[in-house]
């Protein structure tokens, strides 16, 4: 058992020494080194175009006046 288990680890250690890193992980990291402010930047800029204040009565207000849609939208009122 105990042999067993070295082998395995020896296996294991030396998947760990040749970790793979592709063309664009290795790019998107030196990028990031190259300008730290990025992300702050990103944060920014999400703020900007996603993080919006929520209206709590406006959501209601859409909510309650939404039209049921039938089942198959093709098909001829009956």
């Amino acid at each position: 058992m105990a042999a067993d288990e070295s082998l395995f680890t020896r296996i294991l250690d030396q998947f760990r020494e040749k970790r793979y890193e592709s063309e664009f992980t290795a790019f998107m990291r030196e990028f990031k080194q190259q300008k730290p402010q990025l992300e702050e930047e990103q944060k920014k800029s999400r703020t900007i175009w996603w993080d919006k204040p929520q209206d709590l009565a406006t959501q209601e207000r859409l909510r309650e006046s939404r039209v049921k849609q039938q089942a198959y939208v093709y098909q001829n009122k009956v």
